[in-house]
């Protein structure tokens, strides 16, 4: 693990943890939460629901607490997290999201044992899309609308995270969302965080509201097109609907679709794009891949549902075809139809798409596009060096030269995240007894996508699992949403060594 190594604990241990900071910024996060929850709260009032005094305490108890604690530890507002701390506050920081998001859904008795609900909440949180609702629509508005919010702001907090967070943590993800990776320090990256965080920002509202507007137009309800744009940007997946999107129009699907592709790409190419550098960023090496493997696979999968579904008309098969490889790819999660029942061919590319990721640089999970192809990059390298032993070869990224050091943090962390999904696997296989559903719960956690394959297929759910089996999911969903190395490290010794 060249990465966590890389971290010179000498200047981590230099000081204790300050468990007053820690508190802090759990304070932050519970007032910072309870602001969404008062939209839901409002919601509920609105639709004069049943269930609104409920949402309005858990709402109470959420700021309450929030403000209580804030006020208390008030003096370390000032204080700049070091190392160490800064590493427990990522961590932390998602999994107090994901406990405080379990009040609504206990109060208002919609999901009445914590378990589910923690896991829905973190499900949520992490944009995975994974659920153990079975009746979806039986859900007050109110509940759907918090469970739609949980994704959204889980989409803006890795986006903070990465972005604000992870330079001082040296973790070179951060080089990630940059088209020319390797030039960049962190130095640069560190005076730049206020300006391209609010860009971030604007783009992410920017695409949040442009997709509600043209839902919209499509016929959707404005609570749909809210909820489902929260889920889209977020690439989170989680629907109003039982059968997620198979019940709305083609223009909605259509619409959706592009949504999904532009969330799951890089926000390096959407500065390019609002600046009027289209060729640039169409020169974007990953950009041009990603969207090489969703047309390559998305043209197999229409030849293969047109010619062995008789049933399928061309256009059915190709709008079907692209909105699943879109949806998979993009670690989104929501369905038009159900894989499962596809060619065996078919499920085998879905497998395919859900071990290849997401854009680097976007809301979406998985290993992302840019390590494999830098793996590939790699690979031809090697072949090169093995037949030309004197020849100096260099392995360059959209026209920069990429140190070597870097690349072998890419390979370190591909070897790890498959590492960690055959181990994963093989540990749920003890609660599922079957391979299907356990590696596509293990592969759907850690991508963050959502439906997975057994019995956690895109038309089924995860309630019957056992409830280690779902805290044992949620520390995947953790580990693959912080890309492992942020929540590692906590695990070794040298971290808790004064």
């Amino acid at each position: 693990m060249s990465q966590v190594n890389s971290i010179q604990f000498k200047y981590m241990n230099s000081s204790k943890i300050n468990s007053a900071l820690l508190l802090h910024f759990v304070s932050i996060v519970m007032v910072f939460e309870s602001i969404f929850m008062l939209f839901a709260v409002a919601l509920s009032y609105y639709y004069r629901e049943s269930i609104a005094s409920r949402m309005f305490l858990a709402f109470g108890i959420t700021a309450l607490s929030g403000i209580g604690l804030n006020a208390l530890t008030h003096k370390q507002r000032h204080h700049e997290p070091n190392i160490r701390e800064s590493f427990i506050i990522v961590s932390l920081g998602w999994i107090i999201m994901g406990l405080v998001g379990t009040i609504p859904y206990l109060i208002s008795q919609s999901i009445p044992l914590f378990t589910n609900a923690f896991f829905e909440s973190f499900s949520g949180f992490t944009t995975t899309g994974s659920s153990i609702l079975a009746d979806i629509e039986a859900l007050p508005k109110s509940v759907l609308f918090w469970r739609a919010e949980t994704h959204w702001i889980g989409g803006m907090g890795i986006i903070v995270l990465v972005i604000a967070i992870m330079p001082f943590l040296k973790i070179h993800g951060i080089y990630l969302f940059y088209s020319e990776a390797s030039s960049l320090d962190t130095d640069r990256i560190s005076t730049r965080i206020t300006k391209v965080a609010r860009n971030l920002w604007l783009i992410y509202l920017g695409l949040t509201a442009t997709e509600v507007v043209l839902l919209l137009l499509g016929g959707m309800s404005l609570f749909d097109s809210v909820c489902h744009a929260f889920a889209t940007v977020a690439t989170g997946g989680f629907s109003t609907k039982n059968d997620s999107i198979a019940g709305f129009s083609p223009y909605i699907q259509y619409v959706i679709m592009v949504f999904m592709l532009l969330s799951g790409s890089n926000f390096a190419v959407h500065f390019l794009l609002i600046k009027g550098r289209v060729k640039d960023a169409l020169k974007n090496e990953e950009f041009r891949v990603f969207l090489g493997i969703i047309f390559i696979i998305g043209i197999v999968l229409t030849l293969v549902l047109f010619y062995q579904h008789p049933e399928y008309n061309f256009e059915h098969s190709l709008r079907n075809a692209f909105f699943q490889v879109v949806s998979i790819i993009t670690a989104t999660g929501f369905a038009t139809a159900d894989y499962l029942l596809w060619p065996e061919q078919a499920i085998g590319l879905i497998v395919l798409l859900m071990l290849i990721g997401a854009s680097a640089g976007s809301t979406g999970g998985g290993v992302k596009v840019i390590r494999h192809l830098i793996a590939f990059k790699r690979l031809k390298q090697t072949f090169r060096e093995i037949l030309h032993p004197n020849r100096v070869s260099i392995i360059h990224y959209n026209n920069q030269g990429m140190k070597d050091e870097f690349v072998r943090q890419v390979m370190t962390y591909i070897f790890v995240y498959y590492m960690f999904l055959i181990a994963g696997t093989l540990i749920m296989m003890a609660w599922t007894r079957d391979l299907p559903t356990a590696f596509g719960s293990v592969a759907t956690s850690m991508g963050g996508i959502g439906p997975g394959f057994g019995t956690v297929g895109p038309v089924s759910n995860f309630l019957h699992l056992p409830a280690a089996a779902k805290f044992f999911m949620t520390f995947l969903m953790l580990i693959g949403r912080l890309e492992i190395y942020a929540v590692l490290v906590i695990f070794s010794r040298t971290f808790w060594r004064d």
